[in-house]
């Protein structure tokens, strides 16, 4: 992800988030690249950028912060290839643990990191707002 993305990446992020992150969050997550490693969807024959996944690693372990498939490219794979791309990298570079929230509410990307074998480890009440909901934190780990 770059700052040319941003203008794609904050559209996305209006359209699947109802508290979006603000375009400042994004710039930071770009320039904090001691830990943060931010990066986008292209597809393949538009060369449109169609999503993102944005995760932190401390050590060890690592935290997914932000990640969206643009609502017209959801149910096609793509957070798949996604994720099982990021899960390759963090192995490679390292990692052990992998932790997430995601609203209490979103069946559809619980269901996906159940795939890939995270498991709920716990609630963070009153996480989220717009509406205000639980979190439930997520873990995997990395063998």
């Amino acid at each position: 992800m770059s700052r040319e993305d941003l203008r794609f990446v904050m559209e996305i992020e209006g359209k699947s988030f109802s508290n979006p992150w603000h375009l400042s969050s994004f710039e930071g997550e770009i320039e904090n690249d001691d830990i943060s490693f931010p990066y986008v969807m292209i597809h393949p024959e538009t060369g449109e950028i169609i999503g993102y996944i944005i995760f932190w690693q401390i050590g060890q372990e690592v935290q997914i912060s932000n990640f969206a498939v643009h609502p017209d490219y959801r149910r096609k794979g793509l957070g798949s290839s996604v994720l099982s791309r990021m899960l390759r990298i963090i192995k490679e570079r390292g990692a052990r643990v992998v932790v997430l929230e995601v609203r209490e509410s979103n069946n559809s990307a619980r269901c996906l990191y159940e795939k890939f074998g995270f498991e709920a480890a716990g609630i963070r009440r009153n996480y989220y707002s717009r509406p205000d909901e639980d979190a439930v934190v997520m873990v995997k780990k990395i063998k």
